[in-house]
């Protein structure tokens, strides 16, 4: 369980990263319902709706905007979401993925579209990205619970693949399929997660550098400003000097 490779660079602007806590609220709020709306209302019983909630709440969403999320979907109020990926290149050669949840899909891939071609990328076909990727399971816990050999050994012990810490994060990487069963052991000793999510892990990474990272930067911006937009991941590699400039 060799933990090589930065996790900071694996997936753009997440968190704190995002500028405006009501479009963060906004995404949360929609995820919560579509996961409600595909399964029983109870987190329990419902393995994404826990995690919707989980990421919720880690954001310090309150508690009356997760209820109501969910009530929205039990009322049938809410609109008929679409889920879509959309897969193509940015600056420098860069693998990127886009996950949308949509209530228009016209919309959602015109602007994606514009992004792409405004900011020197190229949107490509489904499938031309995804296999430079691994779909996987990503557990965050903040460095207070534990050193970094205690976080590993009890990530081994619960069935993760991969464990990473730095001075801010200890980010445990699981099997898609094992996901829950991992958090509920690391829950067990732990307490609740910072974050959970399901997330594209690159296998390989792609050095960028120069003006290609200001590029880049920007079609990143100009898609996580997207309403419609709720992840983008991409296969980059940079120094960390670099990183703090661009992504800061």
């Amino acid at each position: 369980m060799a933990g090589h490779s930065k996790f900071k660079n694996i997936q753009f602007r997440k968190g704190a990263q995002d500028k405006k806590r009501s479009k963060i609220f906004s995404k949360l709020s929609r995820d919560i319902t579509l996961a409600a709306k595909g399964g029983v209302p109870d987190p329990t019983a419902n393995a994404r709706l826990r995690l919707a909630i989980a990421n919720a709440r880690a954001e310090s969403m309150p508690k009356d905007n997760i209820d109501r999320a969910i009530k929205k979907a039990l009322g049938g109020e809410t609109d008929t979401y679409e889920e879509i990926r959309y897969e193509g290149f940015g600056p420098g050669g860069v693998g990127l993925i886009v996950e949308v949840l949509t209530d228009n899909r016209n919309r959602a891939a015109a602007n994606v579209r514009t992004a792409f071609n405004k900011n020197g990328g190229n949107l490509g076909e489904t499938g031309s990205v995804a296999f430079m990727f691994d779909r996987v399971g990503q557990i965050v816990y903040p460095p207070a619970v534990g050193s970094e050999d205690d976080v590993m050994e009890a990530a081994i012990e619960a069935g993760a693949e991969d464990a990473e810490s730095d001075p801010e994060s200890h980010v445990i990487t699981t099997a898609f399929e094992d996901m829950n069963a991992v958090l509920e052991v690391l829950e067990g000793r732990f307490g609740p997660a910072k974050s959970t999510s399901m997330i594209w892990k690159p296998k390989s990474s792609n050095p960028v550098a120069g003006d290609d990272i200001a590029t880049l930067f920007k079609l990143i911006d100009a898609l996580d400003d997207d309403d419609d937009v709720q992840n983008v991941y991409g296969n980059y590699d940079m120094s960390d000097e670099d990183l703090a400039k661009y992504a800061g």
